[in-house]
C-alpha cells in the first residue's frame, strides 16, 4: 500500500508541476511579454501552452516526462524568452524535478 500512496503522491506533484508552467504561460500572455527579438511572445506562449497540456496528458499516463520532448522544449524555450523572464525556465525545471526517479 505505501508504494500505491507513493505513486498517486509523485503524479500529484507531476500533475501540480505541469498545471504551475501552464498557469505561468498564461501569466505571460495576459502580460503581453515580448520576446527577446523584440516581437510579441504570445504566438511562442499559446504553443508553449498547448505543448504543456499534450505532455501533461503522455506524462500522467506513462508516470514520467519525455526527456527528449524536455530537453526539446526548454532549447527552444530560451531561444525566444529574455532573460529577465525566467518564471518559464523555472516553471520547466519544477517539472523535471516532480519526475518520479528522474528522467527515463
Amino acid at each position: 500500500m505505501r508504494y500505491r500512496r507513493g505513486t498517486l503522491a509523485a503524479t500529484a506533484e507531476l500533475e501540480s508541476a505541469f498545471d504551475a508552467a501552464i498557469t505561468q504561460a498564461r501569466k505571460c500572455i495576459k502580460a503581453g511579454m515580448l520576446a527577446v527579438g523584440g516581437e510579441a511572445a504570445g504566438p511562442y506562449l499559446q504553443k508553449l501552452e498547448d505543448e504543456l497540456k499534450l505532455e501533461r496528458a503522455r506524462a500522467l499516463e506513462r508516470g514520467s516526462v519525455d526527456r527528449e520532448w524536455f530537453q526539446k522544449t526548454v532549447r527552444w524555450l530560451v531561444e525566444w524568452v529574455p532573460e529577465t523572464e525566467l518564471t518559464l525556465v523555472a516553471a520547466l525545471g519544477r517539472i523535471a524535478r516532480a519526475t518520479p526517479s528522474g528522467f527515463p
